[in-house]
């Protein structure tokens, strides 16, 4: 039967899950297959697997769990393997690597930081603070119908916005990267100029919280800065 694979841990890992349940409907039965040095956990595969929020949460209850008793190899949602045999294989051959991942994050946590600014004031600032702007802008609000004006200007407002946002997104970056081993950026969605992952390990973390309380309070209002965790390190796995 299908297995579904939620995480991998080191044999030694406690991995008391007690009172939690796996995905599908009704909840599977939560099991750990070992091989040598490592163990991964696992359940059976429900046929209809979807992200549903119930799978999503029983997913993500077995990551916190086995987190707040040591080090997990957290994998995402939806990983199945044909049986519990394949799991082994896949832990033997890749035993090197996993050992190797589980040893870079041990005692570590993943905070994941969002931020945007708010466009109006952005764009205000742009007008006030850049001449050649302002001069396009007076000219198009004071009745010159020239149709390259509102292209000039849209273009400059956007390369002007890019400009400002790659300037508070690298600043950002250095401020907590001191407090941090690890860092990663994906591509911002909707109106986030910043979306990225720090690798934070617990000596470091109180640091780290305060720092980005001291950027969040420095940038104020006008920045948007939010940041979720302590989470595990899906995006170091």
């Amino acid at each position: 039967m299908a297995v579904y694979v939620y995480s991998i841990t080191a044999a030694a890992h406690p991995r008391h899950l007690d009172g939690l349940t796996g995905v599908g409907d009704p909840p599977s039965v939560l099991r750990s297959v070992r091989a040598g040095p490592l163990c991964a956990v696992v359940s059976d595969a429900p046929a209809d697997l979807r992200p549903k929020r119930r799978d999503l949460t029983a997913h993500q209850n077995v990551q916190q769990r086995l987190m707040a008793e040591g080090t997990v190899l957290p994998l995402r949602f939806g990983l199945t393997a044909p049986d519990d045999e394949a799991v082994q294989v896949a832990l033997d051959e890749r035993r090197e690597e996993y050992t190797r991942k589980l040893t870079a994050l041990e005692g570590c946590a993943e905070y994941h930081l969002k931020a945007a600014t708010d466009q109006d004031t952005l764009l205000r600032q742009i007008l006030l603070e850049t001449s050649e702007a302002r001069r396009l802008n007076d000219e198009i609000t004071g009745g010159n119908t020239n149709p390259d004006l509102p292209l000039a200007l849209g273009e400059m407002v956007a390369k002007e916005v890019q400009a400002r946002h790659g300037a508070l997104a690298a600043g950002i970056a250095v401020a907590l990267r001191p407090h941090t081993r690890q860092q990663l950026s994906s591509a911002p969605t909707g109106e986030d100029f910043l979306n990225v992952s720090f690798l934070v390990d617990q000596e470091h973390e109180q640091q780290f919280l305060a720092a980005e309380k001291g950027l969040a309070s420095e940038l104020g209002d006008d920045v948007d800065v939010r940041l979720y965790g302590p989470l595990p390190a899906y995006s170091f796995v």
